[in-house]
């Protein structure tokens, strides 16, 4: 594996992501950011951020597959979330849990939260992308 995920002494340790991803392959794969969409264009889980967090998670992991890589492979993710607020918090941290247990994987890359004014269309409450390494 190309990843290896870490907390290093002198920072906090978080439970749902790794302070440092460090990479020794030479393929970057960058995902584009993932909305809550299916596959026929259609939002996911309207107004219901914690199904839409998963449906991102969910797409992020087929983008990945598509270029031959999976949640194992990622380096760092960042989330876009609408109107951002700590109350959000456990919609967020839900989302992520189900994606996680219909993926099948524990998806705790370096992660960076960025409170946004809006997405692409209204019904999108959350934003997802990802790059990956592989050897």
């Amino acid at each position: 594996m190309s990843i290896t995920l870490v907390n290093p002494s002198g920072l906090p340790t978080v439970d749902v992501y790794r302070q440092v991803a460090v990479a020794s392959g030479s393929r970057l794969v960058f995902v584009a950011g993932q909305v809550a969409w299916d596959a026929d264009g259609a939002t996911v889980g309207a107004g219901d951020l914690a199904a839409q967090v998963e449906r991102c998670y969910v797409n992020v992991g087929t983008a990945l597959a598509g270029a031959g890589a999976s949640f194992d492979d990622v380096a760092k993710l960042t989330l876009y979330v609408v109107d951002w607020t700590p109350d959000k918090m456990p919609a967020l941290l839900e989302g992520i849990s189900r994606a996680a247990t219909a993926l099948g994987v524990t998806p705790v890359p370096p992660a960076t939260l960025i409170g946004v004014a809006a997405l692409d269309v209204p019904e999108h409450l959350v934003e997802v992308e990802a790059t990956a390494v592989l050897d």
